[in-house]
C-alpha cells in the first residue's frame, strides 16, 4: 500500500492581526501578531522541527527568519490533532506579506518533510495595498 507524502496531508492556516496598541507610525513600527494553526491529517504522527519565513514589507525589503521550531517548542502532532501558536512580526511599515516553510520529521520513519505555509498579507488599519 502506497501511503501520499505527509506534506500533502499536513495544512497550515493563519490569522494575522494588526497590533495598534504596540505600532506607532511615527517611529515607522508596526506590529503584527499571526495564529498558526497545523493540521495533522494523515494517519502518522508528525514532529515540527524549525521553521522558515520569507518576510516581504511593503518597500520591498526582505527578511528571513529561520529557528528551530515555534515559540520555544518542537512540538509533536498526532494523526487528527492539530497544534497552534501565536506569534508577532514588527514591519517598517503599515503592509507586508509573509510565507515559508515548516521542516518536519515523520516520527514511525524518521523521514523529513517541508509543510508549505502559503503566502498571508499583513495590513494596518485602512491600508487598501
Amino acid at each position: 500500500m502506497t501511503q501520499a507524502p505527509m506534506d500533502r496531508e499536513v495544512l497550515v492556516d493563519v490569522e494575522p492581526a494588526f497590533r495598534d496598541d504596540e505600532s506607532s507610525s511615527e517611529a515607522s513600527r508596526y506590529v503584527f501578531s499571526y495564529t498558526v494553526t497545523i493540521h495533522n491529517h494523515s494517519p502518522r504522527s508528525m514532529q515540527l522541527l524549525a521553521r522558515h519565513w520569507k518576510i516581504t514589507q511593503g518597500s520591498g525589503k526582505v527578511q528571513e527568519v529561520r529557528g528551530k521550531g515555534v515559540v520555544g517548542q518542537q512540538p509533536m502532532i498526532g494523526p487528527g490533532q492539530t497544534f497552534r501558536y501565536t506569534s508577532r512580526a514588527i514591519l517598517d511599515g503599515p503592509v507586508g506579506v509573509m510565507e515559508g516553510a515548516y521542516t518536519c520529521v515523520d516520527t514511525a520513519s524518521q523521514r523529513p518533510f517541508e509543510v508549505s505555509i502559503p503566502p498571508f498579507r499583513l495590513a494596518g488599519p485602512n491600508q487598501v495595498h
